[in-house]
């Protein structure tokens, strides 16, 4: 089972991942808001640990993105900020748990195992731009609610951009979600497969846009 640790301090960092891995979970450790986003995008993780004092804000800003996003993720809040006040926050907030720090170790994972012995619910995920949407679960395009049908790599680059329409999302991302490790990629095949995926949306009159933000990566967005 995967775990996401998002917290800025190596040393508690460490400490709590060699916990959860003597339990045989494995672990990602993210420093940081920005990096704690990708990964919950690229991976499937049933528990995210989060501390509050980030060094680019509040680690309760990952619930509210992951309720945005549609992502089925249990938040465990370990944090310093162990008020009442702030444990009540963070729990209104959506998190499952909250535990300040200092902790004892045997606390921390009976809270993990309480947290994961909850039913995980049911969530029918998708994502939409324009008039087109995206399910999660059967990766079906509907396009004025009819299905069209993608080649498999359109259908991965078409994923991991209406997931973050209207932001930029880098070339790296792209290429891992649409192609594999053992792929030989030439140096255009990204910008084919993307060139064959706008001629699909506007011959279906989806109203999307895939614009390039050079240097960067790519951004969908309506058309306006």
């Amino acid at each position: 089972m995967r775990i996401l640790l998002v917290e800025d301090e190596a040393e508690i960092a460490s400490l709590v991942r060699d916990l959860l891995q003597r339990e045989k979970f494995v672990v990602d450790i993210a420093a940081n808001l920005r990096d704690a986003k990708f990964s919950m995008l690229d991976n499937r993780y049933r528990l995210v640990m989060v501390d509050r004092m980030l060094p680019d804000g509040d680690g309760i800003e990952l619930v509210r993105y992951s309720q945005r996003k549609a992502l089925q993720n249990r938040f465990l809040i370990l944090s310093a900020m162990s008020s009442i006040d702030s444990v009540v926050e963070g729990l209104d907030l959506g998190a499952d748990d909250y535990i300040g720090k200092p902790f004892e170790p045997d606390e921390l994972l009976a809270r993990v195992r309480a947290v994961l012995r909850r039913p995980q619910p049911e969530i029918e995920i998708k994502w939409s731009c324009g008039d087109m949407e995206f399910e999660k679960h059967s990766r079906k395009v509907t396009i004025h609610g009819d299905p069209v049908t993608f080649a498999r790599r359109e259908l991965a680059i078409i994923e991991v951009l209406i997931q973050s329409s209207g932001s930029v999302v880098i070339r790296d991302r792209i290429e891992s979600a649409a192609f594999s490790y053992d792929d030989e990629v030439s140096s255009n095949a990204m910008e084919a497969h993307i060139s064959r995926t706008r001629k699909t949306l506007s011959r279906n009159k989806a109203g999307v846009g895939i614009y390039v933000v050079r240097g960067v990566g790519y951004i969908m967005k309506e058309v306006e």
